[in-house]
């Protein structure tokens, strides 16, 4: 099949953003990168001249039979998914659009994975390539189209997650997978102790798991795959069958889940998976098979960071809260350095949404 060309309604504003970044580079003067606004919720607050990379848009190239697209960072997710589907494939880290206007390059600075990412893998294992400004105003690519094609310092992955602090995303080129043949949902009424012990065990079998939730007593599983591993699979775990037909998995993949539905200042706990009931105050909703703990609780930061700090693990405040404090968990002093003289080598002024990670950066 030959690559596609630009989606109609594409564009590429390349230059101008080229000439944004040299005019801020030289006034020195901050900017505050956006896309469509759908994640602005995320990370410390904003600060700078704000620099919308939105108009930016357009699949540059889509070849189904190599599975790699390449898109423009403000290429709609809706877009992209909605073509993608059209030739039975995906992109199977499943990211977050937190509703209609979520463009690739948010998603791939907030580097945000839904509930098929324990099972399929991180929005950084899909990405193959960007093209960047850095903070001099060079345009620069790094990485390509294939999945082996790494010498030396990975780049592309570096980005993913970076919030924009880095360079400002202008294509990034992706892994795609083909859609499963068929999915189905299982429930199982169960404690949350229980639910921990059941996913690390369903872990170690060979099941074709695609997402496991747990939340007020109720455990859900995805299985996607053939029909026969499947129906192989229900007959060797049981439970109830769930019928999603007002798509549960893309709720809870856009916090659209009745739990994300007040202003409570909300935590994104990441622990290893096996490790037991962290007991806070407040509520807790457990998404990739328990390494991922939502928790909506008054408790305080140090509190909630001590605590999985025990665990091996690490709490983000994730939305609401005080959002001029430090939203991440602390980095270790000699971490910290290394992530400052890397924002210095991408962003020698500092230009690139300035302290929305962690307060030094």
């Amino acid at each position: 099949m030959p690559v596609l060309s630009t989606v109609e309604g594409g564009a590429d504003i390349s230059k101008e953003l080229q000439q944004a970044v040299l005019s801020a580079f030289a006034q020195k003067a901050p900017l505050n990168i956006v896309g469509s606004g759908s994640k602005s919720f995320y990370g410390r607050a904003a600060s700078g001249t704000t620099l919308s990379i939105a108009g930016h848009s357009g699949i540059v190239s889509y070849e189904p039979s190599e599975l790699v697209i390449t898109a423009r960072a403000g290429t709609p997710l809706a877009k992209i998914e909605t073509l993608l589907a059209q030739h039975g494939q995906m992109l199977a880290f499943e990211p977050p659009r937190f509703g209609t206007g979520g463009t690739l390059g948010g998603a791939i600075a907030c580097g945000l994975s839904g509930p098929r990412r324990p099972y399929a893998g991180s929005a950084r294992d899909f990405v193959l390539g960007v093209q960047i400004i850095n903070g001099k105003g060079e345009m620069l690519r790094f990485g390509g189209q294939v999945m082996k094609n790494v010498a030396g310092f990975d780049v592309s992955r570096l980005i993913t997650g970076s919030l924009g602090t880095l360079g400002i995303l202008l294509e990034i080129s992706l892994k795609v997978l083909p859609l499963p043949e068929a999915e189905e949902t299982c429930l199982f009424e169960c404690s949350e102790a229980d639910a921990i012990a059941r996913f690390n065990a369903w872990a170690g079998q060979s099941l074709p798991l695609s997402g496991a939730f747990f939340e007020s007593g109720q455990l859900h599983l995805r299985l996607s795959g053939s029909a026969a591993a499947l129906r192989a699979a229900r007959a060797r775990l049981g439970g109830e069958n769930f019928s999603d037909s007002d798509g549960l998995w893309s709720r809870l993949r856009d916090q659209r889940h009745h739990f994300f539905e007040d202003a409570s200042a909300l935590w994104r706990l990441s622990a290893p998976a096996a490790t037991a009931p962290l007991n806070f105050p407040g509520e807790c909703l457990l998404d990739w098979g328990g390494a991922q703990r939502w928790l909506k609780s008054d408790a305080s930061a140090a509190t909630i960071r001590a605590a999985v700090d025990k665990v091996g693990g690490h709490a983000t405040l994730f939305r609401s809260g005080d959002r001029h404090d430090e939203i991440f968990h602390p980095l270790p002093p000699a971490m910290m350095a290394v992530q400052q003289r890397i924002k210095t080598a991408f962003d020698p002024l500092g230009i690139f949404n300035p302290g929305r990670m962690y307060s030094t950066l």
